[in-house]
């Protein structure tokens, strides 16, 4: 399961009501960084047959199924650290280490 808490959600409905069009988020993840892996978010556009749909604060999140064993868990807030940063931080359970930035992690 993945979830998002009510800032993510809101952010996700703030951005997909500005696009126009949409039906939730897509979390991804690609081999990078300094640990392994880093996340990717992009908006979800269709559900393809490899992929798992979660309903979370009124809010579609779309995951590969091939990536649930790296995901499952996880949770996304939408932060912000200061003026010119925001975005969105996962709390995964499943993440056996992350580097110094926070940018990459290792499952």
């Amino acid at each position: 399961m993945i979830q998002l808490t009510p800032r993510a959600a809101e952010h996700v409905k703030s951005m997909l009501s500005k696009r126009g069009h949409g039906i939730g988020l897509r979390l991804g993840t690609h081999k990078a960084g300094c640990t392994g892996f880093m996340y990717d978010f992009d908006y979800a556009d269709e559900i393809d047959d490899g992929d798992l749909v979660f309903d979370s604060q009124d809010v579609k999140v779309v995951v590969s199924k091939e990536l649930m064993e790296q995901l499952d868990g996880s949770e996304i807030d939408y932060v912000t650290t200061n003026a010119l940063n925001k975005g969105f931080e996962i709390m995964n359970p499943n993440a056996k280490e992350m580097c110094g930035c926070g940018e990459s992690f290792h499952v």
